[in-house]
C-alpha cells in the first residue's frame, strides 16, 4: 500500500512472538494483495478493470465500512475518487465530466458482487491501512498475544495496554483502539499561485485549501483511518460519535491553533 509496516508485541516466550508477528505480517502482505491501488494485479485494480465482479470477503467488509463512512459524512469520505486523485498527481484540474465518474452511491454491494458504473477507480487509500492494521492486530490475538500494536504508515491499531502513544504533540495512554492522522499541511501543490492539498473533496473533486491537520483516536483503526480523511474535507469534527476523539490543528498565520471534541 506504498508505505512500511511494523508490529510491536509482548509474548511470554520468544517462539510464540515469532508467530504472532509473522501471522501479523503475513496478515497484512495478503490485503496488500487485495487492497493496493500500486499493484495493478490486486484484487481492487481487477476489479475495477472488470466493472464489477464477485469479491472477496476481505474487499467486501471493507468496501462495506467505507460505504458507511461515506453515508455517515455526507460524502466527505469516498474512495471512488481515484480518477480525480491521478489528475491532481499530474497537477491537473479535474473537469466536470471527470467528477462525473465519482459517487460513493455509484457502488453497489450485493452481498459478494459488487457493481460499478463505467470507469470508476476505487482508492482505499484513505481506509486501507487502518482495516489492514485491525486484520494484523487480531491475527496477532489469534496467536494469544493480547499486548500488541500495529503501525502501518502512522496510522495504528493497538491491543490491551495501556500504550504510550504521542497523539498531536502529547502522549496518552491507549488500549484497545486506532489512531490516524490526516491533513493538508505539508504535501500539497500550487497551481497558478493556489496552494491546493494532496487531499481532495470527493464532492468537488478540488484539493483542500484550509490547510488542517486532524487526528482522531476511534474504536478501531478502520474508523479512525476514515475518519481522520472526513474530518479533513469536512473542515470540523462530525456531530459526537461515542468512543471517537477528534483534534484539529488549523494554521493561522504560521502557527497552528488547535480544538478538541
Amino acid at each position: 500500500m506504498g508505505t512500511r509496516a511494523r508490529v510491536v508485541l509482548y509474548a511470554n516466550d520468544v517462539a510464540l512472538a515469532r508467530r504472532a508477528a509473522d501471522a501479523a505480517l503475513d496478515r497484512i502482505a495478503a490485503l496488500e494483495a487485495v487492497m493496493s491501488d500500486y499493484r495493478d494485479d490486486s484484487e481492487l485494480m481487477r476489479l475495477c478493470a472488470a466493472g464489477g465482479g464477485v469479491v472477496s470477503d476481505d474487499l467486501r467488509r471493507v468496501l462495506v465500512a467505507a460505504r458507511d463512512v461515506s453515508a455517515q459524512s455526507d460524502g466527505a469520505f469516498d474512495v471512488t475518487i481515484g480518477p480525480i486523485v491521478k489528475l491532481w498527481r499530474k497537477r491537473v484540474m479535474p473537469t466536470p465530466a471527470d467528477l462525473a465518474k465519482v459517487g460513493w452511491r455509484k457502488v453497489r454491494i450485493e452481498g459478494t458482487r459488487v457493481r460499478l458504473e463505467p470507469g470508476m477507480q476505487l482508492d482505499l487509500g484513505g481506509i486501507g491501512k487502518g482495516f489492514a492494521a485491525d486484520e494484523a492486530l487480531q491475527a496477532m490475538r489469534a496467536h494469544g498475544v493480547q499486548r500488541a500494536l500495529v503501525d502501518i504508515g502512522g496510522d495504528l491499531a493497538v491491543g490491551k495496554g495501556p500504550w504510550r502513544v504521542r497523539v498531536a504533540g502529547e502522549l496518552r495512554a491507549l488500549e484497545n483502539c486506532g489512531v490516524a492522522a490526516s491533513g493538508d499541511t505539508e504535501r500539497f501543490i500550487e497551481i497558478d499561485g493556489v496552494r491546493y492539498s494532496h487531499l481532495v473533496d470527493p464532492r468537488t473533486g478540488i484539493g483542500l485549501t484550509h490547510r488542517m491537520r486532524v487526528t482522531v483516536i476511534a474504536p478501531t483503526g478502520t474508523e479512525a483511518d476514515a475518519w481522520a480523511s472526513a474530518a479533513s474535507v469536512m473542515g470540523r469534527a462530525p456531530p459526537r460519535r461515542a468512543g471517537f476523539t477528534f483534534i484539529l490543528e488549523r494554521a493561522r498565520s504560521g502557527s497552528p491553533s488547535t480544538a478538541r471534541r
